[in-house]
């Protein structure tokens, strides 16, 4: 766990804040005005509210931006009693939002931030205004979800080595060094800009994961998808209508090696079927690192004629 007032040379200058809701010190971040649209930034693997320190400083003039830590990534703790599957950061998230009572969420969602943010979705469509994935996919009972998992996973280096090094026993020996191979993991996910990185960016990637302990987060997310543990929240059919009804945009980048665009914007377009997609072609799976600027300016647009 990183020191809570790290700003990693002032590249995230935002003040920490804490809550216990559910379970274990939960770390946020919660910039712009108290009473402006709530925008819900959720990060996935292996990264943390760092990906999206670009977006907090263009949107907070005008909205409350609201970025958690997963538990076992980031500024959160990372207890070593806790299981991390899919359904523990969903059940997580939810006791987090009922915590801060938070409605008429815009959603901003990247990697496994996907899954547990509709999975958010299917328990409280009332609480989500509009539906923002970057990156991220959008599982919400459509049918060829998992036939879509299965082919993405036979193209991305990502997802096949998680296999193999489950198969082999080494793939909690090789995540425990998390801290110190944390660049060659961003690099075979599919991070496309190499002039962004410099002595604070890999130490803000990097530091989450100092010891072994520290990085049952992250082993817990690949293990999850090598045994099958992870459970998807499946809606019911009043949540898939007024999900559908909500405003949505999906964006991008079609260098990700690892969610690959021909598999995971399907399930998006079958969901919000007149919704708005933007792919950027130069930008890899971390696209919040690779294209900062245009996608700030994409979802600030948004957000203003929505």
């Amino acid at each position: 766990m990183i020191h809570a007032n790290a700003n990693f040379s002032g590249t995230f200058p935002f003040a920490p804040q804490f809550t216990a809701a559910a379970g274990f010190q939960m770390h946020y971040v919660d910039e712009g005005p108290r009473d402006g649209e709530v925008v819900l930034c959720l990060h996935g693997e292996p990264t943390w509210g760092y990906l999206f320190r670009h977006l907090i400083a263009t949107l907070r003039p005008t909205h409350r931006v609201i970025v958690p830590d997963h538990m076992g990534f980031g500024k959160s703790e990372t207890p070593s009693n806790r299981s991390y599957w899919l359904h523990d950061h969903i059940d997580n998230l939810e006791r987090f939002i009922l915590e801060l009572d938070l409605r008429d969420i815009t959603l901003v969602m990247h990697d496994f931030g996907g899954p547990v943010g509709m999975g958010i979705a299917a328990r409280y469509p009332d609480r989500i205004r509009r539906v923002i994935p970057a990156n991220g996919p959008t599982p919400f009972g459509q049918a060829g979800m998992f036939d879509r998992a299965k082919a993405n996973t036979a193209i991305s280096p990502w997802f096949q080595w998680i296999l193999k090094a489950e198969g082999e026993g080494t793939l909690e020996t090789v995540l425990e060094q998390l801290g110190y191979n944390i660049l060659s993991t961003l690099k075979l996910n599919g991070f496309e800009n190499n002039a962004i990185i410099n002595d604070s960016f890999i130490d803000a990637y990097g530091a989450p994961f100092a010891t072994p302990i520290d990085c049952l987060g992250a082993i817990g997310w690949a293990k999850g998808f090598a045994n099958g543990t992870h459970r998807f929240e499946v809606p019911d059919a009043a949540a898939i209508r007024e999900i559908r009804g909500k405003p949505a945009l999906a964006i991008w980048g079609g260098a990700d090696r690892t969610l690959h665009a021909e598999h995971f914007l399907p399930l998006f377009a079958e969901l919000f079927p007149e919704a708005p997609i933007e792919i950027l072609p130069d930008a890899g799976h971390y696209c919040f690192e690779d294209k900062p600027e245009e996608i700030s300016g994409l979802i600030r647009d948004f957000l203003n004629r929505t």
